[in-house]
């Protein structure tokens, strides 16, 4: 009784061991940079996409309800932003996808940098593969940085609107006529000059600020912002790893071909050794 209570012991303590040593392992080949990078980007892409859609609707309703009353002033624009929506569901699915690509690489390539010097070899496609993913973080991180500029455009608009109407709110506008306080739209291009009102003054221009849709229009451009921030950022992060890991992969490669070429010179001069041992013994 007393050694099957020892085997069991034993056995538990041994299986607990590997379980850890395992875990150990495992953990020792997450690529922590590429996950955190990863988590990065899905998190500034769903902010830009899920508020960035809320955020162009809001506007929709705005500019009908007070700044273009006729239809066919505005529906131009309309066709624009539901054009951009469509676009908003694209780049979410595409990044979602391309993020996992990325995660899965830096898995790759981190087992690659592990193993550098056991029988694991890169080959030239993997090589090709990651400096390819190179090239294409680049390009994407440098049409996020206009995407960054963009989102950027409707904040500018939502918060001249805003302090204006924290001016006329102020005990300075007492002193002058609310009315001839106006924010014109269409000097931005957004509607045509000849769109109805096209601008609100005073009391008007007020109440538009107090409204619901302005209000959550304006603070959702200002998070969809933010997130197209955080995904450059993301990208930046990934682009870093993917060129370190696309530089670990090519010493890699040299280090196994400089192995293989020794390991060659040392077999042939073994064998030139031993022939010449047998000559002389021969000889002998």
């Amino acid at each position: 009784m007393a050694r099957l209570r020892l085997f069991f012991k034993c056995f538990f303590i041994e299986n607990d061991k590997s379980c850890f040593e395992c875990c150990i392992k495992c953990l020792g080949g997450v690529p922590y940079a590429s996950l955190v990078a990863t988590i990065l980007c899905f998190s500034g892409v769903a902010l830009f996409c899920g508020c960035g859609h809320v955020a162009l609707t809001g506007t929709v309703t705005i500019l009908e309800s007070h700044f273009s009353r006729v239809t066919s002033d505005h529906a131009m624009l309309t066709d624009v932003i539901q054009l951009m929506q469509y676009v908003i569901y694209g780049i979410a699915s595409f990044f979602f996808l391309y993020g996992i690509i990325l995660l899965a690489e830096g898995f790759y390539t981190t087992s690659a940098v592990k193993e550098l010097h056991s029988e694991f070899k890169t080959t030239i496609c993997g090589r090709c593969i990651s400096g390819m993913f190179v090239f294409l973080t680049y390009i994407l991180g440098v049409a996020w940085l206009g995407v960054f500029g963009f989102s950027a455009v409707p904040v500018f608009l939502f918060y001249n609107m805003w302090s204006t109407c924290a001016t006329m709110r102020s005990p300075m506008a007492n002193m002058t006529n609310i009315d001839s306080i106006c924010v014109d739209v269409r000097q931005y291009g957004i509607i045509p000059w000849n769109a109805t009102p096209g601008k609100a003054c005073g009391s008007t221009l007020s109440d538009i600020c107090n409204t619901n849709e302005f209000y959550l229009s304006y603070h959702l451009y200002i998070v969809a912002c933010a997130g197209a921030g955080a995904t450059v950022i993301a990208l930046i992060h990934f682009l870093m790893i993917l060129s370190a890991n696309w530089a670990y992969l090519k010493d890699a490669s040299q280090m196994h071909a400089y192995q293989d070429i020794k390991m060659k010179e040392e077999r042939e001069l073994q064998d030139i050794t031993s022939r010449s041992k047998e000559c002389l013994n021969s000889y002998t």
